[in-house]
């Protein structure tokens, strides 16, 4: 489930990044397409996947590759470790870049977790245990979640609103955490740089002028909200990935030590930014939702 997130570096490398492939249907696995928010008229959309045998937690697929979100790229089958573990699926299509930018993308993600909660009584899941997951660009956006999920609008006429966006544990694949430290420290990426230019339009109009560039790339780093509060986080990084570096994951974990939250990083020896069968290791991901969730020991 990894994401075109450099996509645009080669066929190839799009490949390996794109989260489904082809997208199959799991026997026994109801699937409901919602509208869960609007942006200018349009409809922000996320299916919801219901094994035959739910065990009443949710998780939530953050549909995202180079920060460009599709419906079509909604794969149950690449899902099924989870699914047949029993967990409810929400799989979250985004504003898409060129036209939305990494801010307010991850206003679409608080939505769609707000709304979640909000429903959650209607597919049987447990309204204070919510899982996410997704790979590169959508693990970073998994990681955002997990470091600045916060507590809803009180006073809001939308009851969606007065939710909180908050997650309780985060499973993913090669995230980016710090844009402006991206191979080393100093490596900016806001805007600049090999990933920056590739993905200018993501970044946004701030990333072009020094004093806004300096104040966006905190705001879209996940590093920077890490705290002892942030929910446990297992992340899966390959040794050889030449699109979002090792590094990324490294200085995250670390940083994590230090203020004490539970992150867990595994190194795959050899592996780039995708590696063959990576559908396995949701097996993994489902081990990590089942201790942090459903408090089951592994």
């Amino acid at each position: 489930m990894s994401i075109p997130f450099l996509a645009c570096f080669s066929l190839a490398a799009a490949a390996l990044l794109t989260l489904p492939l082809m997208a199959a249907e799991l026997p026994g696995v109801q699937r409901t397409e919602v509208i869960y928010g609007r942006k200018f008229g349009t409809a922000l959309t996320l299916d919801v996947l219901q094994p035959p045998k739910t065990n009443g937690f949710a998780v939530i697929a953050v549909i995202s590759g180079g920060f460009f979100s599709s419906h079509d790229s909604i794969n149950p089958s690449y899902m099924r470790e989870i699914l047949d573990r029993g967990y409810t699926v929400f799989a979250v299509v985004h504003g898409s870049q060129p036209k939305f930018t990494i801010p307010e993308i991850t206003q679409d993600l608080h939505r769609s977790v707000r709304w979640i909660r909000t429903h959650a009584a209607e597919y049987g899941v447990h309204p204070d245990k919510f899982g996410v997951f997704g790979g590169s660009a959508g693990g970073h956006l998994s990681l955002t979640l997990a470091t600045q999920g916060a507590l809803g609008d009180a006073t809001a006429k939308d009851p969606v609103d007065r939710a909180s966006s908050a997650v309780q544990a985060v499973a993913c694949f090669f995230p980016p955490t710090d844009f402006e430290n991206w191979s080393a420290p100093g490596d900016t990426q806001v805007g600049i740089g090999k990933v920056g230019r590739a993905f200018h339009a993501a970044f946004g109009p701030r990333s072009e002028v020094l004093e806004d560039r300096a104040r966006l790339g905190p705001e879209i780093s996940p590093i920077h909200g890490l705290s002892k509060a942030t929910p446990p986080t297992l992340i899966l990084h390959g040794d050889s990935d030449k699109l979002v570096p090792l590094y990324q994951a490294e200085i995250y974990k670390k940083k994590a030590d230090a203020v004490g939250a539970t992150v867990r990083l595994d190194v795959k020896p050899g592996a780039d930014h995708g590696w063959a069968n990576m559908e396995k290791d949701l097996g993994t991901f489902a081990d990590w939702f089942d201790v942090h969730l459903r408090g089951l020991s592994r």
